[in-house]
């Protein structure tokens, strides 16, 4: 299953193709249990199974910064594969924080270059929740705003 949404992931759409991408699976019982120590909204993470950290590879940029919406679109991907495999997953944000983007490289021993964008734990969720409507017709413009 783990395969199945780091597929998905790399299957999102990327600017310019540069694949900014890069993925940290974290299974250590020790590692889930300490995140909430450092991520004040990611309680959930003491009971997933696995956790997938998106990180932005600014090495493979093309400096226009693009990378930002790549680790999006992959961590969006993930949510989506873990839903349709019967999984529970939340995306616990990073980057654009400096406390948590330093916490997180310190944390997983990242290079410069490499920026946590996104935290996901996934796990089986403990509770069913309707989907979220959202849908909201005064958002919604048609030719100019």
């Amino acid at each position: 299953m783990i395969q199945q949404m780091l597929k998905a992931a790399m299957s999102a759409p990327s600017a310019a193709n540069k694949q900014t991408w890069d993925f940290i699976v974290v299974k250590d019982r020790k590692t889930l249990d300490h995140i909430p120590s450092i991520h004040p909204y990611a309680k959930m993470t003491q009971e997933a199974s696995v956790a997938i950290l998106v990180c932005g590879n600014t090495n493979r940029s093309d400096g226009r910064g693009f990378w930002v919406q790549d680790c999006a679109a992959a961590s969006q991907n993930i949510l989506l594969a873990a839903n349709s495999l019967g999984l529970g997953s939340v995306w616990c944000g990073v980057y654009p924080k400096e406390d948590l983007t330093k916490a997180f490289k310190e944390l997983f021993e990242l290079p410069e270059k490499i920026i946590p964008v996104a935290f996901i734990p996934i796990g089986y969720p403990a509770e069913e929740k309707p989907p979220s409507d959202r849908y909201d017709e005064k958002k919604i413009h048609y030719e100019k705003w």
